[in-house]
């Protein structure tokens, strides 16, 4: 008899067990609210619309404040639906800029290239220059160098010299032309020899001189 009593107690300390485990569930006991929003992805992050502003460096702005986000240098306002910021229509920038300022809301040329460089060396706009005996050049409006290079005609003689700072070479004797070996000057005969008399031809300085022969004196 005591055997059926002492099993009948302890069935009556496991069936509370079991019911209480079965009774409780987590309907019936709501999350906290931390909780609630550690399950929901879209709330983890605050949301200022319509109490604030926030900047790319996480910084918070007030309604109506005045603020410079940190990817523009243009201005925004924060309002009710986020912020609010100026786009203005900047104006084109100078092709001939050669420092630009990007402190204000549209960028600001600073320096305007006025001068053509060549070789190194810098020219005034319509400045004319000769970098070379040969050569005449201009630093046009549009910053750049145009040249001439000079086209020398024929020398009108078979010894001509480059004098310095010049382009063309020049007949310092005047025009002349050859008689075999020999120079003869031009417009005028030149007996070469004992038989032969020679010319230059007029005009053509490179041909050979024209002969003819005369008595030839001691034969």
């Amino acid at each position: 008899m005591a055997l059926h009593i002492h099993e009948a107690y302890i069935l009556l300390l496991v069936i509370p067990g079991l019911v209480t485990s079965a009774a409780i569930s987590h309907e019936d006991y709501p999350a906290d609210e931390g909780d609630q929003i550690s399950s929901n992805d879209n709330l983890i992050f605050d949301d200022y619309r319509g109490k604030g502003c926030v900047d790319d460096s996480g910084f918070v702005y007030k309604l109506g404040e005045r603020f410079f986000p940190g990817h523009s240098n243009c201005p925004c306002v924060c309002a009710l639906d986020g912020p609010v910021c100026d786009q203005p229509e900047c104006p084109k920038i100078h092709p001939k800029c050669t420092k630009v300022e990007h402190n204000g809301c549209c960028p600001e040329c600073k320096e305007v290239k006025n001068f053509c460089e060549y070789h190194g060396k810098n020219y005034k706009i319509l400045e004319e220059f000769k970098p070379s005996p040969c050569e005449w050049c201009r630093c046009e409006p549009s910053n750049e160098v145009h040249c001439v290079v000079a086209d020398c005609a024929v020398p009108e003689c078979v010894n001509p010299v480059y004098e310095p700072e010049q382009c063309c070479p020049v007949c310092k004797n005047g025009p002349n032309c050859f008689a075999g070996t020999t120079i003869i000057p031009a417009g005028i005969e030149v007996k070469v020899d004992e038989c032969n008399i020679c010319h230059c031809h007029n005009g053509d300085w490179w041909k050979p001189a024209q002969c003819s022969k005369r008595e030839c004196q001691g034969l």
